[in-house]
């Protein structure tokens, strides 16, 4: 499912327009990026939650050369699926 497919199910699940929809989900989706960029992390019980992780500095290899390259540390997203959710797909 795409965000185009997302915003259709939405709109037609909640009896709203698909513009009410696309405004929704990018409320949604714009709160959930602020609060990660603050080193925040934001939960919904059930479905899982989202938390900001640094992965620090390593040494890593080209594939196709083999020489030893630095690789920057950076922030990465983890996203850990809730109970409800993990009982859904199982």
């Amino acid at each position: 499912m795409n965000k185009t497919e997302l915003i259709d199910a939405m709109a037609a699940d909640a009896g709203i327009t698909k513009a009410a929809a696309k405004k929704a989900l990018e409320s949604f989706l714009g709160n959930v990026e602020d609060t990660l960029k603050k080193g925040g992390r934001v939960s919904l019980v059930g479905f899982g939650s989202w938390s900001v992780s640094k992965r620090s500095a390593r040494e890593g290899r080209n594939p196709q050369t083999g020489k030893t390259i630095q690789i920057p540390a950076k922030n990465v997203v983890k996203f850990k699926a809730g109970a409800e959710l993990s009982d859904a797909v199982n």
